[in-house]
């Protein structure tokens, strides 16, 4: 390519005018204000609200003092309400009486893999009543609870009926993957 004649070079410079060079090009973004509100807070005590004022609520799902209940959002209540019969055979058990804390987590945790592996629908923990503890109140009880509600697996959980353990024991209810 042949370089452009000078008086292209002046032609282009008098179209151009004077040119002062850039020393930094860059622009900073536009910062947006964040509201101070917490809208997903708000937006998620609505729904708890409209879901309680509706016809769909009913109290008999809450946990209440002795019973263990939770329920996947988007699981129908009639499951819980099967569930709570004892109305889902319970295809395999874990015994959780002796254990520590450390070593029930673990337990449970080991539990519901096999169970996933084995493709079982519905299992029974038996967490106990808490009478062998200190305050003879029960320990792994309240925990069972907040490590079933962790795991993915887990669709629905409840106390299991009297002949089955009562308020020392959990049906759950898994994915079948």
């Amino acid at each position: 390519m042949n370089p452009p004649d000078e008086d292209d070079i002046a032609l282009f410079r008098d179209a151009v005018g004077p040119v002062k060079p850039v020393a930094d090009d860059r622009v900073p973004p536009a910062k947006r204000a964040v509201s101070p509100r917490p809208v997903f807070r708000e937006q998620d005590d609505a729904e708890v609200l409209r879901d309680l004022l509706s016809e769909a609520f009913d109290p008999a799902d809450m946990e209440t003092g002795d019973e263990l209940i939770f329920i996947r959002p988007g699981l129908q209540t009639r499951t819980l309400k099967k569930l709570r019969r004892g109305q889902i055979v319970v295809d395999a058990e874990l015994d959780l009486h002796g254990m520590t804390v450390a070593v029930a987590r673990e337990a449970v945790a080991a539990f519901l893999l096999e169970c996933r592996r084995k493709r079982i629908q519905c299992a029974r923990i038996i967490h106990g009543k808490g009478r062998g503890s200190r305050h003879r109140n029960p320990v792994l009880k309240s925990k069972v609870g907040g490590w079933l509600r962790q795991r993915d697996e887990v669709l629905a959980y409840s106390t299991a009926r009297a002949c089955d353990g009562g308020a020392g024991a959990v049906y759950v209810l898994l994915k079948r993957k």
